[in-house]
């Protein structure tokens, strides 16, 4: 039995999906499996994977799509390591990422069920000089939080404070993927932020303070379908989401501004105001990422 399982649920990504899966042969760490399960790509996804003569390597096809959830919980069910790993098909991880996270989990206590890493965001183009001076300066999201901690770390994924980009960063302890029965199928976006949520409940989240994975930026989602995932994703916490704001944590007001920024973004400047006049308050570091949504929009107006 590997040590680590490395779950990849793919749907036509073949043409990053062996720089992704490449990375994952060359840890330095290989007491691993790597599942890949294609959720019925009609690209060139199953000869990709017809090139790979590697016993660790085990590829699953979906006959029919079922969502990205779907496809990590097939990987479970194939999964027989200690840890599971996640990461997306367009993604990669630096060489060390495995080796690191398994060292920091096994020098701590048991309450410490689960680890993620530092992320280098790779834009889809070269930004201009505005933007990436933008980008270097102020991005919250240009560098993981790096908060460590158990079930006190809910406000913060919950308020849109902390990016673990679990689905490409976590390591999870397997006994603990398999309490939580893996992720909710209900979820076509934030299933790693909830799927986190969960692990969060069972025991502590450890951090690996180096930018060991690689994330390729692909496009968002419309702003009305991120609309809808989202009031789903609040819906699921409800609770927690209604104690948190008794206790003065403006969890809803933190949605409000994403969705503002969304909108704002696809020029639907009157529906981003809506939502950003009942928003939190954006923190200076956030002012010149809302300027830029409005650009954006501005453009995508004219054009």
């Amino acid at each position: 039995m590997p040590t680590v399982s490395v779950i990849i649920p793919t749907y036509n990504r073949a043409e990053p999906l062996r720089r992704t899966l490449d990375s994952v042969l060359a840890q330095t760490y290989d007491d691993l499996e790597a599942i890949v399960v294609d959720d019925a790509s009609s690209d060139g996804t199953a000869s990709v994977m017809e090139s790979y003569d590697d016993p660790r390597v085990t590829f699953i096809q979906h006959e029919t799509n079922q969502g990205g959830s779907a496809a990590r919980n097939t990987g479970i069910e194939h999964a027989s390591g200690e840890y599971m790993a996640f990461l997306d098909s367009d993604d990669e991880w630096l060489p060390r990422k495995l080796e690191r996270q398994v060292d920091l989990l096994e020098r701590r206590s048991d309450d410490w069920v689960a680890a993620y890493c530092g992320v280098e965001m790779v834009p889809e183009s070269e930004p201009g000089v505005v933007r990436k001076l933008a980008t270097h300066l102020f991005s919250r999201r240009r560098v993981t939080e790096g908060a460590e901690g158990g079930e006190e770390l809910v406000r913060l994924v919950l308020s849109d404070d902390l990016h673990t980009s679990a689905g490409s960063t976590l390591i999870v302890r397997s006994d603990v993927v398999e309490d939580i029965d893996g992720f909710d199928e209900s979820f076509d976006r934030f299933q790693d932020s909830e799927f986190l949520i969960r692990v969060l409940q069972r025991g502590k989240l450890a951090y690996v303070n180096a930018p060991l994975v690689r994330r390729h930026k692909s496009g968002n989602p419309s702003a009305t379908d991120l609309e809808a995932a989202d009031q789903h994703y609040v819906r699921a916490f409800s609770e927690t989401v209604s104690e948190l704001q008794s206790e003065g944590y403006d969890v809803v007001g933190a949605h409000r501004y994403m969705l503002g920024k969304a909108h704002l973004s696809e020029g639907n400047l009157l529906r981003g105001m809506r939502y950003l006049r009942r928003a939190r308050r954006p923190t200076a570091r956030q002012y010149p990422g809302l300027a830029l949504s409005l650009v954006a929009g501005l453009q995508h107006r004219a054009g």
